[in-house]
This record gives C-alpha cells, sequence and structure tokens, in this order.
C-alpha cells in the first residue's frame, strides 16, 4: 500500500491534488484507520483506463479553412489597431520640487 506522499512522488503531482482526487473519488483508494492508502495495482489499472479508448485525430486544415483564419486575423487586427496619427502626447508629471516650490 502507497501513502499519499509516496503516490504523489510516483506520479510527479502535488499530495493537495491528491487529496482533492479523494475527496472527489477520483482516485482508487482505501481508509485504513482515517489513513489514506492506494494499492499499486489498482492504480496501474486506473492509469491505464486512460489511454483505453483510442483518439480520432482531427482533420487537417484545408486551404479554404486557412484562407477563412487569415481573413478572420486581418478584419481582428483592423478592429482593434489604430492609427496614431493625432494622437496627443501628455507632458509627464512634474516632480516635486516643481510642485511644492524650491525651497
Amino acid at each position: 500500500m502507497l501513502t499519499t506522499k509516496e503516490l504523489s512522488a510516483w506520479l510527479n503531482i502535488k499530495s493537495s491534488t491528491l487529496y482533492l482526487w479523494v475527496s472527489q473519488d477520483k482516485i482508487p483508494h482505501c481508509r485504513i484507520h482515517g489513513l489514506i492508502r492506494f494499492e499499486p495495482g489498482a492504480i496501474q489499472a486506473w492509469l491505464k483506463s486512460f489511454g483505453a479508448n483510442p483518439v480520432k485525430p482531427l482533420p487537417l486544415p484545408t486551404r479554404q479553412d486557412s484562407d477563412d483564419v487569415d481573413h478572420l486575423i486581418a478584419a481582428a487586427k483592423r478592429a482593434v489597431y489604430t492609427s496614431r496619427h493625432g494622437e496627443t502626447i501628455t507632458p509627464s508629471p512634474r516632480t516635486k520640487e516643481e510642485q511644492h516650490g524650491a525651497r
């Protein structure tokens, strides 16, 4: 049986994450006199369960999709960026001496 510290080191995650998963029954565990323990075989089976379903690959984008994306990006840039023509420059704040008079 593994302790929370041992399993967190094995999975390379924080102990607090394990405690959260235990409280949400997301990971196989057992309690022995209030102590949380993990059976290595049950953890191995749990880990394997995540890779059991093959993932369907995403379709590659077509040239038309790329053109649409380029068009959307260009439109977004036009909507966000403004020209600097007519921009006013604000003067920097005066120093303390100027504000209160030199002493």
